[in-house]
């Protein structure tokens, strides 16, 4: 079946293989309510076996990339729930950013303004993530009486800014600026805001003409191996370089190399 969600926008370049994902709730600040969150969850899932996709950008409309979850459609419903309810969302917020990591394609998050509470979370479980200079980051949970445990929070942000500061930036809840997030190596690019979807539309233009299985198992392995010791993601990745070596791609880029031209990989 087609992707056709219907509470954000999705395109697809065919030309590049890149494909869009925008968040366009722009007056709530694209907030997530629970048809956002199950469709974004489907759809990341979806883009696994997508023919013709190889790269994919995930943005919002206006003046924010996401501020969390939204106030009014689950934040207050949630209140008439008990612990079995409040666990089915809570599995459910958890399910989107699994998609994420989980996805093949690699994922491109382009900052356009404010990241916060879920929208944090989010963006860290991309794979990339080219910021506007106004998109302060801020994981809110512990400001609203919640544990900044969420989502997967814990696990992601010490791997990307080390144990000591994501304590600190999930226990206290600050807003970091733009800068300071590139700074302790959260965000990977932070550019003029008019630039942010362009500069992360190259990257994912760039992913797209790389080695797809390539890039898909050094995504895998990544998130393997951040549970196996040393030994184990040895021998794992002895295993996979063996089947890359057989894979086309490899080929193509030693013909490539001998006939001083780009690879076409497929």
């Amino acid at each position: 079946m087609p992707i056709a969600p219907r509470s954000f926008r999705y395109e697809l370049d065919a030309a590049t293989g890149v494909a869009t994902l925008t968040l366009d709730r722009p007056e709530r600040l694209n907030a997530l309510t629970f048809e956002v969150y199950r469709e974004l969850t489907e759809v990341f899932r979806a883009l696994d076996d997508e023919p013709g996709v190889r790269a994919v950008v995930l943005t919002g409309s206006g003046r924010a990339f996401c501020s969390g979850g939204d106030v009014e459609d689950i934040i207050g419903t949630l209140f008439a729930r008990d612990f079995q309810g409040l666990l089915e969302f809570t599995r459910t917020t958890g399910a989107l950013v699994l998609a994420i990591l989980h996805c093949r394609r690699p994922v491109v998050a382009a900052l356009n303004g404010l990241v916060a509470g879920a929208g944090a979370v989010v963006a860290t479980a991309c794979d990339f993530r080219v910021a506007a200079e106004g998109a302060k980051i801020a994981f809110l949970f512990t400001k609203v009486g919640l544990s900044g445990a969420d989502m997967g929070a814990s696990w992601l942000l010490p791997r990307h800014v080390g144990l000591g500061r994501a304590t600190e930036i999930l226990m206290l809840g600050d807003f970091i600026p733009a800068r300071e997030a590139e700074r302790i190596g959260l965000y990977h690019r932070v550019v003029p805001a008019e630039s942010v979807l362009a500069e992360a539309t190259a990257l994912a233009r760039r992913l797209a003409r790389g080695p797809a299985f390539g890039l898909e198992v050094t995504k895998r392995m990544l998130l393997r191996e951040a549970a196996i010791d040393v030994e184990s993601a040895m021998a794992a990745e002895t295993e996979i370089q063996a089947a890359c070596m057989l894979h086309p791609d490899f080929r193509e880029a030693y013909e490539a190399f001998k006939a001083k031209r780009e690879p076409k990989f497929r």
